[in-house]
């Protein structure tokens, strides 16, 4: 049985917290219902814990506080701008909550969290050097406080060693299922799956905006623009950084620190952005929507969309015509 803490802090996610619980508690059930003992006993620590004894109720069998946890879960911390964060971050509970996960880190515990969860454990120094993500509007943020973590805002779920994070609020049902499969086994985790009603989602790229992103440096900002309104006229790597004011090599490391991308690939997103779009908005046929983004070859267009959005361009056609049908 492996001793899961749950260490949340006041005015946590909500969603976070229910899903963490609740992904617990259909494990242990169906297990139990198999005539096997439950895999996983939960206790619950941080400033939070008090108001969501009833949840962790749900999820038993219950942690008997002997020993030390072997996996710390961490839900989303609520926190969703600059000026949250900082003041979130200098809370009693959130420094009792660093304290908390470098004992349990220095003890040998795995350490698991998603959304702005993340925030908490690089404030503790245990993504320092390693590979993490984040949810990616709060990417930009992110790298301005801990720019020793190697953030990547593409993946879903990152583990480096001990320490697992996942992206956006919803990420943490993907966070938990990879920790069910990890220490009870993927038939388990599919089976939680299947009852949860939960399909497979491997990247949140898909559903970044790069202009919210863009949008925390006015450098880059200026170039996002730029590129925006001729991106069926064209333009070179070097318009781009003149429109930021920047020499091409100062624009490609902003863009990395920002963005966590490349120029190149900061302009094929936007390209790729605007041609769902227009799938998603017009009839235009797919080659005249590739022009219209800047693709001589309509197969350049579509195998970028592929890569972007794991979908074929047909995927997205006519979208939000259904919803207006839908609404009216």
């Amino acid at each position: 049985m492996t001793f899961v803490e749950v260490l949340v802090l006041k005015h946590a996610q909500a969603s976070s917290i229910a899903i963490t619980f609740d992904v617990l508690a259909t494990a242990n059930r169906l297990r139990q219902s198999a005539g096997r003992a439950p895999p996983f006993a939960v206790g619950v620590t941080g400033s939070g814990a008090r108001s969501v004894q009833g949840l962790m109720r749900a999820a038993l069998p219950t942690g008997t506080g002997d020993g030390e946890p072997s996996l710390v879960i961490v839900p989303g911390l609520g926190l969703s701008d600059e000026a949250s964060m900082a003041q979130g971050l200098a809370r009693r509970g959130a420094v009792e909550g660093r304290e908390r996960l470098l004992h349990a880190a220095a003890a040998g515990a795995e350490i698991a969290t998603s959304c702005s969860g993340t925030f908490l454990v690089a404030e503790a120094g245990l993504l320092q050097g390693r590979r993490a993500t984040t949810t990616w509007w709060l990417a930009p943020l992110f790298r301005q406080r801990y720019p020793g973590v190697k953030l990547d805002t593409d993946a879903l779920i990152v583990r480096d060693g001990l320490i697992t994070t996942a992206g956006a609020a919803m990420a943490h049902l993907d966070l938990m299922l990879a920790l069910v499969a990890r220490h009870a086994g993927r038939p388990l985790a599919d089976l939680c799956a299947q009852y949860l009603l939960l399909d497979e989602r491997r990247s949140q790229a898909r559903y970044m905006a790069l202009g919210h992103l863009a949008a925390g440096d006015e450098r880059v900002a200026r170039a996002e623009r730029f590129a925006r309104h001729r991106l069926e006229a064209g333009f070179t790597m070097d318009d781009l950084a003149e429109a930021a004011c920047l020499s091409p090599r100062t624009f490609a490391r902003r863009l990395q620190q920002t963005l966590g991308m490349s120029p190149v690939r900061f302009v094929q997103k936007l390209r790729v952005e605007r041609a769902v779009e227009l799938l998603e908005t017009t009839r235009l046929p797919f080659g005249t929507i590739a022009q219209r983004v800047g693709y001589a070859e309509p197969s350049t267009l579509r195998r970028l969309i592929r890569r972007e959005h794991g979908a074929e361009p047909r995927r997205f056609r006519g979208k939000r015509h259904a919803g207006d049908a839908l609404s009216s």
